[in-house]
């Protein structure tokens, strides 16, 4: 079958962790990854400021890469932005939530924890996915917005100091003793998880939405998505910055894997 191209967006290179899922079931699929990081982070903007934003971005890229269908890897940006997207465009959009529901069915204890950005622990939206499927649980949250830059960090370096994510995540995990499952609820910190593993023993379920989204892109792109065997060219890493993005370290390409670099203002 012809080789379908999907459009991966995110504020910096958190949505890589959901772009790994996705070519872990359908390698040879073509990706464009757009790394706002003129804006980044989105988690401090106003919901209205994030919808301008991505609507912007998609209005400039859908035109000339014409993909099957847009992942919006961030899970600020998706509590808010994902209707007006649909509105818009005429095609399938996904988007990345924290992974609530699955975690209260892991849960051995009922205690649930939430790590995420400051903007998603307070969307009503995340609160709404609690009450409808955590609300026989017990769920705390924490937002970070500091584990998100060393996410970002161990990208460049290919390292990151595992005590200084361990004291940013603690706050989270020293709630409640009982706590034994994480729900990973920015796309950044799957990037962080043998560190967080490391540095947290005790939690047995570390929860995040990356297969379960790429399952999704598959299902829409349809049949014999997973049997491509070939692409025709290398996939597309786009970055909104003046500055040059991390794209030529180690991590980038076992994240991406083959790609071209670019640049959209």
């Amino acid at each position: 079958m012809q080789n379908p191209s999907v459009l991966v967006l995110d504020s910096g290179i958190g949505g890589l962790s959901i772009t790994q899922e996705i070519r872990k079931l359908c390698p040879q699929l073509h990706i464009t990854y757009l790394a706002d990081l003129a804006a980044f982070p989105y988690g401090p903007k106003s919901g209205e400021q994030i919808v301008d934003r991505v609507v912007y971005l998609m209005e400039q890229l859908v035109p000339i890469i014409s993909p099957q269908l847009a992942v919006v890897a961030c899970n600020t940006a998706s509590t808010v932005a994902l209707p007006a997207i649909r509105q818009q465009f005429d095609i399938p959009v996904v988007g990345v939530v924290p992974a609530i529901k699955p975690a209260a069915k892991l849960t051995h204890t009922g205690v649930i924890g939430m790590l995420a950005t400051e903007g998603t622990v307070n969307r009503s939206y995340t609160h709404n996915l609690i009450k409808e499927f955590a609300h026989h649980r017990e769920v705390f949250l924490h937002g970070s917005a500091h584990l998100v830059l060393l996410a970002e960090e161990k990208l460049r370096s290919g390292q990151v100091d595992p005590e200084e994510v361990k004291r940013e995540a603690w706050p989270l995990i020293s709630k409640s003793q009982s706590m034994d499952t994480v729900v990973l609820a920015c796309t950044h910190f799957p990037l962080l998880r043998e560190e967080l593993i490391a540095g947290f023993p005790q939690i047995k379920f570390w929860v995040d939405s990356g297969n379960a989204i790429a399952r999704r892109v598959l299902d829409l792109l349809g049949e014999g998505a997973s049997q491509i065997t070939s692409g025709n060219k290398k996939n597309l890493f786009i970055n909104t910055a003046a500055t040059q993005a991390p794209y030529y370290k180690p991590l980038m390409l076992e994240l991406l894997g083959e790609f071209e670099y670019s640049s959209l203002k």
